[in-house]
């Protein structure tokens, strides 16, 4: 197995659950960061969340983003709208986060009647990864989540 691969092992077996993670986002020369639930999937991070949010605001003026996990990762990536959570095209994903997520998601913090409830994804593009227990023998990985390397 490939350094890669064991890297993607640990990002699914850390965050491919609800996970809580940091987005930052940048407004001129302002940078906002918040703590969201986010679920990790084949490099990317899902977050539901609200289409006039300041977050959504700034992604749409500039996509590029920093993620930082708690469980020792942190990362840079494109955010990019979805749209709504219950248009057909999101209904795959969206399965897979009401699971995920479910402990507090149906408990009135969602409403996915509102069309501003929107899914938000963060194509990773490049991160680091620890792993002090040297689970799969590195205790950090440089992963390029575009080239698909570490």
């Amino acid at each position: 197995m490939s350094k890669y691969d064991d890297a993607i092992k640990l990002m699914n077996e850390r965050f491919g659950k609800d996970s809580l993670i940091s987005i930052a986002t940048k407004d001129g020369n302002s940078v906002s960061v918040r703590m969201v639930d986010g679920y990790y999937e084949d490099g990317v991070f899902y977050v539901v969340t609200y289409v006039l949010s300041g977050k959504m605001k700034q992604i749409e003026a500039n996509p590029d983003v920093a993620v930082c996990g708690i469980d020792w990762f942190s990362g840079h990536g494109i955010g990019e709208n979805l749209g709504w959570v219950r248009d057909e095209s999101n209904a795959a994903i969206m399965t897979k986060l009401r699971e995920a997520f479910t402990s507090w998601y149906s408990s009135g913090h969602v409403n996915e009647d509102d069309k501003n409830t929107c899914l938000l994804r963060v194509r990773l593009t490049d991160g680091v990864i620890i792993d002090h227990e040297k689970k799969y023998g590195e205790w950090q990985y440089q992963v390029d989540f575009i080239n698909r390397k570490a």
